[in-house]
């Protein structure tokens, strides 16, 4: 029978204010900062790291709400999934239709039956917001608009979208057109995480096409050097929204908001809130992935008698900058372990917890094969383990 064997790591000196906020939160109540987030007039907003994908504050992240032109984001995602995939490059030329070139509000200013190739019609539609690029770039992958919109729901729902349906490529209003200001924010860390070179888009200042230059709408690009994105978005039912990202050293925050009163107000609004997730939060790495956690956990019957065991991604927490009390990492390891032994196979688990409060748990793994020693060992080891 197995038996789970416990380890005791102490990590870090930290210190948790145990203190409950009245705004949302992925985060528990031992890695709260006692700074409370900006108060904000505006009907929804949500600020996330995307690397961990917690929600460090939020206030009505899940209510439905008309997104403009934040829609785009998805479309952006998956034009540069397709580009991953090889079905479309970069370079590739695409006839415009005369329903693109017809398409309303803002645009990219194309032609019907111009070739325009794929990464010019990114640049329209994400430095320039254009509507036309989007439907343009639609058409080429789906065959349609209304083909894109269900492959923008299919990815909606491999990304993890709660309270999102799209019906175009755009944004442009309709009454089962709706997301939340979290999955906009989450779909705003898979650009960010899957494509992060192609997130460079988002931080072009201006762009040219037909004579006609437009600068980027986001208000925050050239406001702070941290500030490298992302889009913004208006509807009369939408109000003024912004998705806004910066990173600092190598931690990064992206702030949604949804429903401001003025274009003023929603950069000013995201802003503040990028700002108080730098104050108030840091990044504490306490594994990088491929790490041992343990370095020699004992092994029956195979050609080596030990074995190391970590971790496959990256372990770190989002903490207040002001904690000082203790980080315990527990390992758990299903022994005994039996040889034969795959590589980065699955032995345990390692348990993060805080004062006392679990906080996440991440799968053990094998950092070596181990083969089956010889017979002779088996029958050692089959007797040790009589024994155990």
């Amino acid at each position: 029978m197995k038996q789970k064997v416990t380890y005791f790591i102490v990590i870090a000196c930290l210190l948790f204010p145990m203190q409950v906020r009245s705004y949302e939160t992925d985060l528990l109540p031992v890695m709260q900062s006692s700074m409370p987030p900006p108060s904000l007039e505006v009907s929804s907003w949500v600020l996330m790291n995307p690397s961990t994908g917690l929600i460090i504050a939020a206030e009505n992240p899940d209510d439905r709400v008309e997104p403009a032109s934040l829609s785009k984001l998805m479309t952006a995602y998956i034009v540069f999934r397709e580009i991953r995939l090889g079905n479309i490059t970069l370079e590739e030329q695409i006839l415009i239709s005369e329903n693109a070139w017809l398409t309303g509000g803002s645009r990219m200013f194309i032609e019907p039956g111009e070739r325009i190739s794929v990464e010019n019609l990114l640049l329209g539609m994400i430095v320039q917001s254009g509507n036309d690029a989007a439907v343009a770039l639609a058409e080429h992958i789906a065959g349609s608009e209304e083909s894109f919109a269900g492959l923008m729901n299919q990815v909606a729902t491999e990304l993890g979208l709660k309270n999102t349906n799209f019906v175009n490529s755009t944004g442009w209003p309709h009454p089962d057109h709706f997301s939340s200001a979290r999955d906009v924010s989450l779909i705003a860390a898979a650009i960010v995480r899957d494509f992060p070179g192609m997130y460079r888009y988002y931080s072009i200042p201006e762009f040219t096409w037909n004579d006609i230059t437009q600068r980027n709408r986001n208000p925050l690009l050239g406001r702070d050097e941290d500030v490298d994105g992302i889009k913004t978005g208006h509807t009369e039912g939408a109000g003024y929204c912004l998705v806004g990202s910066a990173k600092k050293d190598d931690f990064r925050m992206i702030a949604t908001v949804i429903g401001a009163e003025s274009a003023r107000y929603r950069a000013d609004a995201v802003y503040s809130l990028l700002k108080y997730g730098f104050a108030a939060y840091g990044k504490r790495h306490i594994y990088a992935s491929g790490t041992a956690v343990v370095d020699s956990v004992e092994v029956y019957k195979g050609e080596s008698s030990t074995v190391a065991v970590g971790v496959t991604q990256a372990v770190q927490l989002i903490v207040p900058k002001s904690s000082r009390s203790g980080i315990e990492a527990a390992v758990a390891i299903n022994e005994p372990l039996i040889a034969p032994l795959s590589e980065r196979q699955q032995v345990g688990n390692l348990i993060i917890s805080i004062t006392g409060k679990e906080v996440a748990s991440y799968s053990l793994v094998t950092l070596s094969a181990i083969e089956e020693g010889s017979w002779f060992n088996r029958v050692l080891d089959s007797i040790r383990l009589r024994f155990r």
